[in-house]
């Protein structure tokens, strides 16, 4: 079996220990994996699920998942939401709600999330907060979600104010990444979830960096699982975002800012791929990274067709990261880039997080 073909198993040990399985073909053994991580780590479910996919992904997915979850026992509910991050908000998550109590479902019953972030996290944070807290699958289909938004246990929907800002921490039981799944991604969404591998890379990784020379498709398993195990190591060391786990916030400060002067228009993946050229010349212009490795950043980033700026101005990017959640008081923390593979966390004043983007421009 050739490398690209093996299935990966990468443990997490956080509040809840679970598994992050990587390979192809998993989406019509998902009811299966469920069993057997259930068995594994002593826990029971009552059987009452809820499936929650998009108008993109249900219509692929929804029924293979379902139907792999009922052979296994599982008496499974499908319900789909519009795509899109407009569906991260209140409404739908009251409409998940009362999905799941129309479902019947109770405490040790089972949210699947199936789809990229939004819904993993829209689902998610329903399974975090439904009776205070019952099981949650993640069942990623998209680049993104694999190496970022399943693993590590946040969840969250967006307020008008800004994004993520109603949210919980809740560890999954299993993650699935079925690499299959990536060849249905159209290649706006690939290229989305580059953004957030080559932030990786240039965060801590200079192998991945390298690795990112050529195209994902052909290196997909060892990327998302290379992707996996640097956010497990860091979710270990830091789960509830005191210290080190705001190092994955790199590009996150001034992407965030793109997101919301867009309305959302730009994806995730391009505005932190776009955040983090913006932050390495800024570093660059105060002598804190090299020049030589900025631009390697950011022909990395042009190289997969991310968007290395941005038409906004610093006052307008400034006014939306006042909004980011990483504020604290008078200063804001940010990621700062020493290089490929090196990074350094700093809070900074307001007025310098200003300078900061004037300069990255």
């Amino acid at each position: 079996m050739s490398d690209e073909r093996r299935e990966r198993r990468i443990r997490v040990r956080a509040s809840g220990s679970y598994d992050v399985v990587v390979g192809r073909g998993l989406i019509g053994r998902v009811g299966e994996l469920v069993r057997d991580a259930e068995a594994a780590e002593g826990r029971s479910l009552d059987g009452t699920c809820l499936v929650v996919s998009d108008d993109n992904v249900g219509p692929l997915y929804a029924d293979a998942a379902c139907a792999s979850l009922r052979a296994a026992g599982f008496d499974a509910h499908d319900v789909r939401m519009p795509a899109g991050e407009a569906t991260k908000c209140l409404a739908r998550y009251g409409e998940l709600l009362g999905a799941a109590a129309d479902a019947g479902l109770t405490r040790s019953g089972l949210v699947v999330a199936l789809g990229g972030g939004v819904i993993g996290d829209l689902a998610g944070f329903v399974a975090a907060t439904y009776m205070r807290g019952c099981r949650l699958v993640q069942v990623a289909t998209s680049l993104l979600a694999m190496v970022d938004s399943s693993v590590g246990g946040k969840t969250a929907i967006d307020l008008p104010q800004g994004k993520n800002l109603a949210g919980a921490f809740l560890q999954p039981d299993l993650v699935v990444c079925d690499l299959d799944a990536l060849r249905t991604l159209p290649a706006s969404f690939l290229s989305d979830g580059t953004g957030e591998v080559v932030k990786y890379g240039i965060m801590c990784d200079p192998e991945l960096f390298a690795w990112l020379d050529a195209p994902v498709m052909g290196q997909e398993g060892r990327v998302v699982a290379r992707c996996v195990a640097i956010k497990r190591d860091v979710v270990e060391a830091d789960e509830r975002e005191a210290g080190e786990r705001k190092r994955l916030n790199l590009g996150h400060t001034v992407g965030h800012a793109i997101e919301r002067c867009s309305g959302y228009t730009i994806p995730h993946g391009h505005a932190v791929a776009a955040g983090c050229a913006i932050m390495a010349r800024a570093c660059a212009a105060r002598g804190l990274c090299a020049g030589e490795d900025a631009a390697r950043i950011v022909r990395m980033i042009a190289g997969h067709g991310l968007p290395t700026t941005t038409t906004y101005g610093a006052d307008e990017l400034y006014a939306a990261a006042l909004h980011d959640k990483k504020r604290v008081g008078d200063g804001m923390d940010v990621v700062l880039v020493r290089g490929v593979g090196a990074t350094e966390i700093r809070r900074v004043s307001l007025p310098e997080l200003r300078e900061i983007i004037e300069e990255g421009l």
